[in-house]
């Protein structure tokens, strides 16, 4: 994931976000160091804490403020902005599958880490992640639909279904390629979604 974009008017709240996710990214939220996010800053606790009175609070800004804003500007704007955006469906795909290098692979999707660590710990963090992965099955079901009406993509699918596995297959592809450490796989996985997605279209959209 590419660093968030830097507010000027908050630089000292932003640091500690992108310190922050960088922390949590390698070593999951709970084993996450304040001391380490305060050494990367050159920030003090005083600074941390007046922005995010707690870890707790910190960690569910990163999710909202890094994560989130961070798919909404790779993924789901583009989704929503583009005039094809069945055929943006796919170049997603394509574009993830091919240029997704072998240390994302390692660390995983901040996304899914953090899905997999917290949502059975903490209903507050399952709602944040849960509320992200609503926001990206609602712009693939709405990139679906708006095909449909102009008739890229097949009358019988089911949109709402259709995204949901679009969705979840992307997010599967991801940790099953983190637990196997396989590049090859990951890329293999994203092939076969993509032609999933291709196979929702009429034959002369493909």
């Amino acid at each position: 994931m590419p660093p968030m974009v830097t507010n000027p008017t908050d630089s000292t709240r932003d640091k500690l976000l992108q310190a922050a996710f960088n922390e949590i990214h390698l070593h999951g939220f709970q084993a996450a160091s304040i001391a380490n996010i305060l050494r990367d800053t050159g920030l003090t606790k005083g600074a941390l804490y007046h922005h995010f009175p707690t870890k707790h609070d910190l960690g569910l800004a990163v999710i909202e403020e890094v994560v989130g804003n961070q798919l909404d500007l790779m993924i789901f704007r583009r989704l929503r902005e583009s005039e094809r955006p069945a055929l943006m469906l796919l170049q997603l795909i394509e574009e993830t599958r091919r240029q997704t290098s072998l240390e994302a692979i390692t660390l995983g999707c901040p996304l899914n880490n953090l899905m997999q660590e917290m949502s059975p710990l903490d209903k507050k963090f399952q709602g944040c992640l849960n509320g992200i992965l609503s926001i990206w099955q609602v712009a693939v079901e709405d990139a679906l639909s708006r095909e449909q009406k102009t008739g890229v993509v097949r009358p019988e699918v089911d949109c709402h279904a259709a995204a949901l596995f679009v969705v979840s297959a992307w997010e599967g592809c991801i940790g099953i390629a983190k637990s196997q450490q396989s590049l090859k796989n990951f890329r293999l996985c994203l092939q076969q979604l993509h032609g999933y997605v291709q196979s929702l279209l009429v034959e002369s959209a493909r």
